[in-house]
């Protein structure tokens, strides 16, 4: 029943999902925006017995006032172990995450200036640590992003940001070092048809403890405006180290 009111009353879709690195655009005043995603990830051998793990992302986004955004996600995980393990599957839900993004400067026809934005995220550890859930720590992150229409059709966003205090986990995925982590990536989006946005993106994260993690990660993926309201997205993605060694994921993003 939700999912129908969603669709009854949606607005417009964004074009964020699937890709991880983040765009300049806020969710516009006194609108909601929902976005629902579920990623398959073959584990690397570093998180041994974990084998897969399977990841939904619940999202909603409120446009607080002009140019703010506020929102709060939350992940379901499921984790399947290796034959012998047990448990031999863990299922449940992760930490929430809450976040407020500004976009303080707004790229212009004519300008050389990018598009600027800013962002800050708290993570709440509710998620059950003991079964590899959560990460137990509170972490503060902030997030700056660049972005530039390279023509009328393609797009370029540029992400840098660092993990004040805590990790990058989400179950078995990711850097589980606590401290700082410093995080960069950028992708290039291109506009093939009107319903059609196709790209890429490469990050890089890594670990500011000297027995810390790192991350390299990459995307080729895109969505698909089914209707005016809402936006099919899809995405592949490979990775090294902390990251997933491979992963396909699906998602809708509506706004209402």
């Amino acid at each position: 029943m939700v999912i129908v009111t969603f669709l009854l009353t949606a607005y417009s879709a964004h074009a964020q999902q699937p890709f991880v690195t983040d765009d300049a655009d806020v969710t516009e005043q006194n609108k909601f925006q929902f976005q629902w995603n579920n990623q398959f990830d073959i584990l690397p051998r570093s998180s041994h017995p974990g084998l897969r793990q399977n990841t939904t992302v619940f999202v909603l986004n409120y446009g607080l006032m002009r140019d703010v955004e506020i929102g709060v996600d939350y992940p379901l995980i499921a984790i399947s172990n290796a034959a012998g393990t047990v448990p031999k599957s863990i299922v449940g839900f992760g930490d929430l995450n809450v976040h407020v993004k500004y976009n303080f400067l707004k790229e212009r026809d004519g300008w050389r200036r990018p598009a600027l934005t800013a962002s800050f995220a708290v993570e709440v550890p509710v998620g059950d640590e003991a079964k590899g859930l959560g990460s137990g720590i509170v972490d503060y992150s902030l997030n700056g992003i660049m972005q530039k229409s390279l023509t009328k059709e393609t797009t370029l966003r540029v992400n840098a940001g660092i993990v004040f205090a805590g990790n990058t986990s989400t179950g078995e995925v990711g850097i589980s070092t606590r401290g700082r982590v410093f995080v960069l990536g950028g992708s290039v989006i291109r506009q093939f048809t009107p319903k059609l946005n196709l790209g890429v993106e490469l990050l890089g994260a890594v670990s500011g403890a000297s027995t810390g993690g790192s991350q390299i990660q990459t995307q080729v993926g895109g969505n698909y405006q089914l209707t005016p309201k809402m936006s099919l997205d899809f995405g592949v993605v490979a990775g090294k180290f902390d990251s997933p060694r491979a992963g396909v994921q699906i998602g809708m993003s509506i706004d209402f």
